[in-house]
């Protein structure tokens, strides 16, 4: 959630005059303003329970703890640390989103008390047995996609703009994605659709319970992925969310990734 480029500020020139826009340069536009929205909120921590579905319907919790550093030159940083149960207890993810290139992901597995990198091509897989992949974990950078604007639509009397993404990265494990963002509250994200490299719908990810924090940033309270493929379900559950808590990039490395697992 960053400043705008050079070419984002044009962008933004074009609709100033009244320059028609393309699908492509309008489904852009919504996605900087998206960006534009969240600046600002320096620094998170969020307390989340993970429920794991699979298509019989059997469930299993976890316990985690998130958190987020805001960068402005580049992707934001983010620290996952699962707390229980005991089998995944210290296990911890660590996330370097780039706007331009691969992410850079690690990740500390306690039973080996060893840090494994992840490999760009291996982002797309599952991220603890969830239906999140790896490359679900880094923040929204507008460069990370191509646009197309698709449609607006009425969603409980707000208006919502349909946006379709394309990864810019050729590793990733999507062919595109298409997002609702909510424009009278902030654009925020209130559905994401994801297709993978066949085409085919692989996944909907739906956010609910949204709540605001400082006056400005939109946070949902609950996450529900849906895999259409194989009927397993993820829903998240965010409690506890504070903002601008002190965090500075010092806390984001593998040293620190280890000391959180303790």
């Amino acid at each position: 959630m960053k400043v705008l480029t050079i070419t984002f500020v044009l962008l933004s020139a074009v609709v100033t005059f009244g320059a028609a826009q393309t699908p492509e340069e309008k489904g852009l536009n919504v996605a900087v303003k998206a960006t534009k929205a969240d600046e600002g909120f320096v620094s998170s921590v969020v307390d989340l329970k993970m429920i794991l579905r699979n298509r019989q319907g059997q469930e299993s919790e976890r316990f985690l703890q998130n958190k987020t550093y805001e960068l402005t030159e580049d992707g934001d940083k983010s620290m996952v640390v699962f707390n229980s149960p005991k089998d995944v207890k210290g296990t911890a993810t660590l996330t370097y989103t780039h706007k331009i290139g691969s992410d850079d992901q690690w990740l500390y597995l306690p039973s080996i008390k060893r840090v494994k990198r992840i490999s760009s091509s291996n982002k797309s897989g599952p991220f603890m047995g969830s239906e999140f992949a790896y490359e679900d974990l880094s923040s929204d950078e507008v460069e990370k996609y191509k646009y197309k604007y698709l449609q607006e639509i009425s969603l409980n009397g707000d208006k919502v703009d349909i946006v379709e993404q394309y990864p810019v990265d050729p590793k990733s494990g999507y062919k595109k994605r298409i997002a609702h963002y909510n424009k009278d509250k902030g654009y925020r994200l209130e559905k994401v659709e994801f297709f993978d490299r066949k085409g085919e719908k692989l996944k909907t990810l739906t956010y609910s319970g949204y709540k605001q924090y400082l006056d400005k940033h939109w946070r949902a309270d609950k996450f529900f992925m849906v895999n259409h493929q194989t009927g397993k379900e993820t829903e998240l559950f965010f409690n506890n969310y504070t903002f601008k808590t002190g965090l500075s990039e010092d806390d984001f490395n593998q040293n620190s990734l280890i000391r959180a697992s303790r």
